[in-house]
């Protein structure tokens, strides 16, 4: 190639030099059992030293985008209960599955050293909150990481939301009410195609904002127009699925255990109670495997609006063994109280209302949020029970397997950021945290940003919407 001039040859360097700066080297692998060859799901796959990182799927795949500047870093692949697998990012090799044995640390061994330890469940946990002060961020930080947000009945996705989005925080000393912000940077996918027709969600809207009171059996759809059913579709998507919620709110458990009526606050044994179950290893580190059960008390969550009350948690909690350090936290809230057994069971045909999973990264000797799972179901398709009287067509709506929604929400952070001066020019930006706005695509900037990789049941269900909301749209 000819070059006319030097304004033209440099013109080409400097786009070279530019692509070259932003290059990234993708990891791709699935993580198994040694034993049994099967899948491990949540492994953490990340390059040492640094927050860059990934969590495997449920079918143990993952995908990672190395910066350039870190091609010559450890990446580190480690799961709770395993053994530790390292190797040099140019060595790496996707010929082969990474293999990770059972690793597992006698109980018997660690409590015999001479040390005064809490030796139960309720003891270690509460131990454990009373260092979140020490082990949480104690100062600003910013993280960046990806959202998916996907709804779906028993057999298809309904609606789909793919967003970077950026979070910063004041640290665990101030209320995250008034020092926690959310932004959507932005969107790589967003497919709705969910049926209109909740007539219970428009008049839980009615109810909210007017003076009218309403009961969706007295609502006839034709008194309602489709501009009306969307907005109270947006205000119930945001009051249930929104953002603030997931952060601010009562199941960010451990960031706000400081806040007033907390899950995991000064009252944290009169609604849960611990079992010390066993002694695992994570990234060759010691960890209490603690059971989360119920107690005297229900749990609520106190939602405006709407009868969040009446539960009993279940789950797992995992806890460093030298710092008390919560590492994971799996969390469950199931109906107990009869008049939460009996909505459950009517409005979604489920008594688990909340499953949480909160994981953690250990950075700059912090605990730093890492991957969150949330699935909770979803009032969409309410109405009288089929009977004798309506059409096949209506009574189609009332299928169980078309009927039940729920929603499932996942954040991977692959950033964290504690320059002052960085966090700074952030905070000059306008936040905005719904992630329910459309936003233009830019294809050059998810091609280099770290995304969860979808399971093959997944992608399946996303193509097939993908065409379904292409149909839709022609």
């Amino acid at each position: 190639m000819q070059f006319k001039n030097t304004k033209q040859l440099t013109v080409v360097l400097l786009l070279f030099l530019g692509f070259t700066s932003y290059a990234q080297t993708e990891l791709k692998n699935t993580v198994v059992d040694t034993l049994d060859s099967f899948p491990i799901a949540s492994a953490s796959v990340y390059i040492k030293n640094t927050t860059i990182g990934t969590v495997t799927n449920i079918d143990g795949n993952f995908v990672l985008q190395v910066p350039k500047k870190h091609e010559q870093d450890t990446l580190v692949v480690s799961s709770i209960g395993y053994s530790t697998f390292r190797i040099p990012i140019q060595e790496f090799d996707a010929s082969a599955p990474i293999y990770l044995s059972e690793e597992q640390a006698s109980l018997d061994e660690v409590v015999l050293i001479a040390e005064a330890r809490p030796t139960t469940g309720n003891e270690i946990v509460v131990k454990a909150i009373k260092k979140l002060d020490r082990n949480l961020p104690d100062s600003s930080y910013v993280q960046k990481g990806f959202l998916r947000h996907k709804e779906r009945n028993k057999n298809e996705f309904k609606w789909l939301i793919e967003s970077a989005i950026t979070v910063y925080d004041s640290g665990y000393a101030a209320s995250s009410a008034d020092h926690l912000k959310i932004n959507v940077d932005q969107v790589r996918k967003s497919y709705d195609l969910r049926d209109v027709d909740s007539l219970f969600t428009f008049a839980s809207y009615k109810n909210q904002n007017t003076r009218q009171k309403l009961k969706a059996k007295d609502i006839s759809r034709r008194s309602v127009t489709t501009e009306q059913l969307l907005t109270a579709i947006k205000w119930n998507d945001t009051r249930i699925n929104g953002l603030q919620n997931l952060f601010q709110g009562k199941l960010n458990l451990l960031r706000n255990a400081n806040n007033a009526k907390a899950l995991f606050g000064d009252n944290i044994l009169d609604t849960h109670q611990f079992k010390l179950d066993t002694i695992l290893v994570d990234n060759e580190r010691k960890l209490y495997k603690i059971k989360i059960e119920g107690s005297k008390d229900f749990v609520g969550l106190d939602t405006k609006g709407v009868f969040n009350q009446g539960y009993q948690a279940q789950g797992w909690i995992y806890i460093y063994y030298d710092n008390y350090a919560i590492k994971k936290i799996e969390y469950d809230l199931v109906a107990a109280s009869d008049a939460q057994k009996d909505r459950s069971k009517r409005l979604f045909d489920t008594q688990t209302n909340h499953k949480l999973v909160i994981t953690y990264i250990e950075y700059k000797d912090k605990m730093y949020p890492n991957y969150i799972y949330y699935e909770t179901p979803k009032l969409v398709n309410v109405g009288m029970k089929p009977s004798l009287k309506i059409s096949k067509v209506e009574e189609a709506r009332y299928n169980k397997e078309e009927r039940y929604y729920y929603t499932v929400q996942e954040i991977l952070f692959s950033e964290i950021i504690l320059d002052k001066d960085e966090i700074a020019n952030l905070q000059q930006e306008d936040w905005d945290p719904d992630i329910f706005a459309p936003k233009p695509y830019n294809k050059e900037f998810w091609k280099s940003y770290n995304v969860l990789l979808e399971s093959e049941e997944d992608e399946q269900l996303i193509l097939d919407l993908s065409k379904r909301a292409s149909l839709y749209k022609d």
